[in-house]
């Protein structure tokens, strides 16, 4: 496969600025990889095709208040700061992408809040953008945190192109998440209510959760034409046998296994083996799919409306069948569809 044949114009207009009134209200497009028939239907018809011992696999990652504004020492510049990656919790060590970059160098310092109250220091360079900070506080390390977080904004993506509100810190983070550390939301999860969850309960669906913390490499674009030759950002991630158990148990009883989300369809495939089966995981995946590619776990998906050329559409379309999901794209920008993490639902069943 190449990178142009997932290329379309997808107009501004068609991604979605702000998710619906209610996680639970989007639309929903139903492909039936068998019979290549495409159904539109609501998010919350999705019962209707699942079974009572069927397992949703959900990723629980939790959204980190992640974009940061401070102010350059001495001239007061203003600079972004996208926190990626806590590296040390003794030293306050922090892996960050800064904004403008050409103006931070190692030994600058940056002051956060309206008071200063918690300034950083430049230690390292890790990329073009990419420097490490060390936070200089006096405090303990939770009160630390709670101020960083409490001067962070959701870190909705760019092309989202509207102010930040306070409101996106809620909206943007799935009512599941439990483990911190991801930078951008599994944005499929976001679509699943409190009330859902019980409906899903009572109908006897199980769950089962992996973490994976989602990266930015999500949403970077991809640079070469032949896709073999793309390297996936390394993310860290985290499956337990406990909810292993939950899986395998389950797919060997002859019940359906669903991904909500390319992040969980790329963790499971990660961890699977010869029979299908899902491992305990401790440590990192960079983990590429693309069709063809015969998944070894999942028997259903549910995936957002993808951005054109990400590797998101990539793996949806391999789930999916690279034809019948391209065909589904097409009916959803005709059938104003939303696009993005805010955006409508795909659901690919056999």
């Amino acid at each position: 496969m190449k990178l142009s044949q997932f290329k379309f114009r997808l107009p501004e207009e068609k991604i979605a600025l702000y998710p619906a009134p209610h996680r639970d209200e989007s639309r929903m497009m139903v492909l039936h990889r068998k019979t290549g028939e495409i159904e539109h239907k609501m998010f919350k018809d999705f019962l209707g095709y699942f079974d009572p011992g069927d397992v949703f696999v959900f990723n629980d990652t939790k959204v980190l208040p992640a974009r940061l504004y401070g102010n350059k020492e001495k001239t007061g510049a203003r600079i972004e700061v996208f926190l990626r990656r806590e590296l040390n919790p003794a030293l306050r060590l922090w892996d960050v992408l800064v904004d403008p970059a050409r103006k931070i160098r190692i030994g600058n310092k940056l002051y956060f809040g309206e008071d200063d109250s918690i300034v950083a220091e430049v230690i390292d360079n890790t990329t073009s953008r990419g420097r490490t900070l060390r936070f200089l506080y006096d405090g303990d390390h939770d009160e630390f945190k709670r101020q960083l977080y409490a001067m962070g904004e959701a870190p909705v993506p760019r092309f989202i192109k509207r102010p930040t509100e306070v409101e996106d810190l809620e909206r943007f983070q799935c009512i599941f998440a439990q483990n911190e550390g991801a930078v951008t939301a599994p944005a499929t999860g976001l679509h699943f209510s409190r009330e859902m969850l019980k409906r899903m309960e009572i109908y006897d669906i199980e769950r089962a959760f992996i973490t994976l913390h989602c990266g930015l490499s999500n949403f970077r674009n991809t640079d070469v034409e032949d896709l073999t030759k793309h390297k996936m950002d390394s993310e860290e991630m985290y499956i337990t046998r406990e909810n292993c158990d939950i899986v395998n148990r389950a797919k060997d009883a002859g019940h359906r296994i669903v991904a909500v989300g390319t992040t969980v369809q790329r963790a499971m495939e990660t961890t699977c083996d010869t029979l299908g089966h899902i491992n305990p995981y401790e440590g990192w995946t960079n983990k590429f799919i693309f069709p063809p590619y015969e998944f070894g776990v999942a028997h259903a998906m549910f995936s957002n409306f993808q951005l054109p050329e990400s590797t998101l559409l990539m793996l949806t379309s391999a789930f999916g069948g690279y034809e019948l999901t391209m065909k589904g794209y097409k009916l959803a920008l005709k059938n104003d569809y939303r696009f993005g993490p805010f955006g409508d639902v795909m659901l690919i069943v056999d």
